[in-house]
């Protein structure tokens, strides 16, 4: 680890330009759906995805194919299937593990195979920003008009069904197709992230700024504006510090995530003095004593 005196420099070549247009892509994709992966408690489902997305990345690896065409793949699918088995919580997570499960193995199966292009492998585990080419730049630019273009679309019923799926469903809200619809749109979004920051590292642009906004507002707009603004200052600042420190930026895209998140964390805390008292044992409140001249 040294200190790059020609950070400026290195700011201006071609692949730190890739990486700083793909990364803001992929920003403002996780941060406009990192509200509903919260809201919906699909923040297993979307762990999960990156990891289902892993047997297409290594399957396109093995027969010569894009990784991003593998990833989608396997992500878009894996998305249907979370989809059409889990209406609930509970069937929705035994869905996911099941399909995890067996997407792990394929993926174990194929790296194995695939083991001239280990590099490769690790890059799909842990995210390479810098090796983001221009055909993949086109690629996730196409992927955020999409999501985008289908938010703009169903982002209001959306938030009623993640909200309150019960009375939306009452009211004729075809709560499962938006459900069905958002694990498409996931499964695009983590196709992009993962080769941001990797399977491993997922969480830092899909889940953590979603849930520091959460800590300042409740409003889906405010959450959706400061969720995009925080994911862009993480992959900013991170290959700002990457150019300027020769380290992975994976590493500083999800180090700034936190520490905005953990910023966040602190300042709402609520102080000792303002917290309800504990009740006392036995779930009985205690009655003050009368003071004597007022009996």
């Amino acid at each position: 680890m040294r200190f790059q005196e020609n950070w400026l420099q290195i700011l201006q070549t071609t692949f730190m330009q890739h990486a700083l247009v793909g990364g803001s892509l992929v920003a403002l994709t996780a941060g406009l759906m990192g509200y509903f992966v919260i809201t919906r408690q699909n923040a297993f489902a979307a762990h999960a995805l990156a990891h289902i997305g892993f047997p297409g990345a290594t399957g396109a690896i093995l027969v010569g194919a894009p990784v991003t065409l593998g990833l989608a793949v396997f992500c878009v699918g894996g998305g249907l299937l979370i989809g059409l088995f889990g209406k609930r919580v509970a069937e929705r997570e035994v869905a996911t593990g099941t399909i995890l499960a067996f997407a792990t193995g394929l993926g174990v199966l194929f790296a194995s195979l695939a083991t001239a292009n280990a590099s490769t492998t690790t890059n799909v585990l842990f995210g390479n920003l810098l090796a983001i080419s221009r055909d993949q730049l086109w690629t996730f630019g196409g992927f955020t008009l999409l999501v985008v273009a289908a938010l703009a679309v169903i982002g209001r019923p959306l938030v009623f069904a993640s909200v309150d799926p019960a009375v939306a469903e009452a009211r004729g809200v075809p709560v499962r197709a938006l459900g069905v619809a958002f694990v498409v749109l996931l499964a695009l979004t983590i196709t992009m992230a993962v080769q941001v920051v990797g399977t491993l590292l997922l969480f830092a642009l899909v889940v953590t700024p979603a849930a520091a906004a959460l800590r300042l507002t409740a409003r889906p707009a405010g959450v959706a504006a400061l969720s995009v603004a925080f994911a862009l200052a993480s992959v900013w600042v991170g290959l700002v510090l990457s150019a300027m420190i020769d380290l992975p930026p994976s590493f500083f895209v999800v180090a700034v995530a936190v520490l905005v998140w953990g910023v966040t964390l602190l300042a709402t805390r609520e102080p000792r003095s303002a917290r309800p008292a504990a009740p006392p044992v036995g779930g009985h409140t205690a009655v003050p004593a009368v003071p004597e001249r007022a009996r």
